[in-house]
């Protein structure tokens, strides 16, 4: 199925709710300890953008980008209220926010990644969809002005010449989280003349 390379209403989305969802299976032992067990090696979002309706324009603009997807069958992008960029909430993108990888000398595309540190863990998050015109770039601290393509339709970073090796680059970025919707069908209350809701807009995030 195709992704559309187009976002969600932005103001709509503002007031949405959701995050991400993983699949653990636990198995409770005769002994009461437990077995667990991650199902997905990564996490997966889920939203419900029905919060943000609240206008007959906010419905039309809902209805109009549904029927222009097919219900569930595109994909598109949509930006996390939270969660949306490389540096941490309130701050401004920086060239040194997230790892981007270690020249090897050889080695033109890397791929932009969102790393989520808490105490001695991590987990390391593939950004797909960078917003273009977004993206900075460091070496070894020293921000590149150029010499770089960012494909935002990839997530990937492609320089012109291989960093040297042993280079340290890093990467700062805007960036939407691919979904869909997560049902076939939107029910619509008619509030009042001027004003509706959507109860409803399930999102699901897709991978890519």
């Amino acid at each position: 199925m195709a992704f559309h390379d187009v976002r969600f209403p932005t103001a709509i989305a503002f007031h949405s709710t959701g995050g991400p969802e993983r699949k653990t299976e636990i198995i409770t032992l005769g002994s009461g300890f437990e077995e667990r067990n991650a199902v997905w090696t990564n996490s997966r979002r889920r939203y419900d953008a029905g919060y943000g309706v609240k206008t007959l324009a906010d419905i039309h603009a809902v209805i109009a980008f549904f029927e222009a997807r097919n219900g569930r069958l595109h994909a598109f992008r949509y930006r996390d209220p939270l969660d949306f960029q490389s540096a941490v909430p309130g701050a401004n993108v920086t060239p040194l926010d997230q790892p981007l990888g270690t020249g090897d000398g050889t080695t033109t595309v890397f791929a932009l990644n969102k790393t989520y540190i808490s105490g001695p863990a991590s987990w390391t998050r593939r950004i797909d969809k960078p917003v273009a015109g977004s993206v900075r770039i460091a070496a070894d601290g020293i921000e590149c002005v150029s010499g770089f393509t960012a494909d935002a339709t990839a997530g990937t970073i492609a320089f012109d010449t291989a960093p040297a090796d042993g280079a340290v680059l890093t990467a700062g970025f805007a960036f939407d989280v691919p979904v869909r919707f997560d049902t076939d069908r939107l029910a619509i209350n008619l509030a009042n003349f001027e004003a509706g809701e959507i109860p409803s807009i399930p999102l699901i995030e897709v991978r890519l």
